[in-house]
């Protein structure tokens, strides 16, 4: 099978298989994963080496896509409003999560004598969101809301805090290890993350300023990608964060001037395709085989982490005085996890020789659980706040 014929069957199985999928109130995203794992390599074997060598470069161009429109969702004037809200959310739900799966892991690792310090990386690692599920759900169903609006600022800057823990608990994991504090590790993790943030200003500025000389529908898809190319790009190489650049490109665009909507209108027009193939691809990429490694080390951070983004993010919308229906949904809504987690993980796979391989396991097996039934409870979370407006 050639890669044309390979990415054409991709698109129309995708199509139909969502549809099909539909009469048993499946999101798409999860129908989209179940599709590739249906074609990819474990069953019917229908996507090419080709197009799995390209799958780097569209999963990076897709997260890119994502980011820089849930950067819209950052206008001064709302953030205003809201910030309050997002930031306990966000950063409660995280460090809860943090603290609950390292805890239960550690309390086990203690009882089986093994080393205590992937029980910090794992629960680094659980703090993630998968912002393109989350909002493949929310454009689907085209939910609308309060808690709609809060849940897209929440996943837009969660990955933050994740790569801030991931850099911290790779560090102290290395002090538990190597009995020395290697601040290395912490000042490396803070810079990618401004990194991220100087080059995705940078960009936004340049893409606003020069955007006078753009005229047509056209033009405007042209120069939207070759600024999110050069984007993706040059943040791949400085070695930071795609989804922070991205967003805080996408958040400077929107706040220069808010005639730079058309911007994000027209991306929209074009994004279905790039979704379908990205989560395709995605569930191609996904090994069943590990999940019998995952263990009891798997089913603690599961059952943990679900218990952390309920009761972290309700703490955190109780203490900054959301809506009581936020407070008991929003937590429900963070379920996804994927990029950034195993992300993660394969820093952990390069920086630990000896157990390394097994906390990149125990993330990936994970990943392909929440990945599956985290998109249902998001819509299930939606849906409980009359947000949904269609369940077509």
């Amino acid at each position: 099978m050639n890669s044309l014929l390979s990415a054409g069957l991709i698109l129309m199985l995708g199509f139909a298989g969502a549809r099909l999928l539909k009469y048993i109130k499946l999101p798409s995203v999860t129908a989209f994963l179940i599709v590739g794992i249906i074609i990819g390599p474990q069953i019917l074997n229908m996507v090419t080496e080709e197009i799995f060598l390209a799958s780097d470069f569209f999963s990076n161009l897709v997260l890119g896509v994502i980011a820089f429109s849930l950067g819209e969702n950052f206008r001064l004037e709302e953030i205003k409003r809201g910030m309050k809200q997002v930031m306990w959310i966000s950063v409660v739900a995280a460090v809860g999560v943090w603290l609950l799966v390292s805890a239960a892991i550690v309390i086990y690792f203690i009882i089986i004598k093994f080393p205590l310090y992937p029980a910090l990386v794992l629960g680094a690692a659980a703090s993630a969101t998968a912002p393109a599920a989350t909002v493949l759900v929310i454009r689907e169903y085209r939910a609308s809301g309060l808690l709609t609006e809060l849940l897209l600022k929440v996943v837009a800057i969660d990955d933050a805090w994740c790569l801030i823990l991931g850099a911290m608990a790779i560090a102290f994991a290395n002090a538990m290890r190597a009995d020395v504090f290697q601040t290395a590790h912490v000042f490396a993790g803070i810079g990618e993350i401004v990194g991220a943030l100087i080059i995705g200003g940078f960009m936004g500025y340049a893409f606003s300023s020069l955007n006078r000389f753009v005229k047509t529908s056209e033009e405007f898809m042209i120069y939207i990608f070759g600024f999110l190319l050069f984007n993706v790009g040059l943040s791949i190489t400085m070695h930071v964060s795609v989804l922070l650049s991205s967003m805080m490109m996408g958040l400077v665009v929107i706040n220069i001037s808010r005639q730079n909507y058309k911007f994000f209108e027209v991306l929209r027009t074009v994004d279905a395709p790039l979704y379908l193939m990205f989560f395709i691809l995605a569930g191609a990429h996904l090994d069943f085989s590990i999940l019998y490694k995952m263990g009891i080390v798997g089913i603690l951070y599961i059952v943990f982490r679900t218990v952390g983004k309920v009761y972290g993010a309700k703490l955190g919308a109780r203490i900054s005085g959301a809506s009581k229906p936020v407070e008991n949904w929003i937590g429900l809504a963070l379920s996804p996890q994927a990029g950034v987690a195993l992300g993660i993980g394969l820093v952990a796979k390069a920086t630990f020789p000896d157990y390394g391989d097994y906390i990149f396991t125990i993330i990936a097996a994970t990943t392909v659980v929440f990945e599956l039934v985290g998109p249902l409870l998001t819509k299930l979370s939606l849906q409980k706040v009359g947000e949904i407006s269609s369940l077509e």
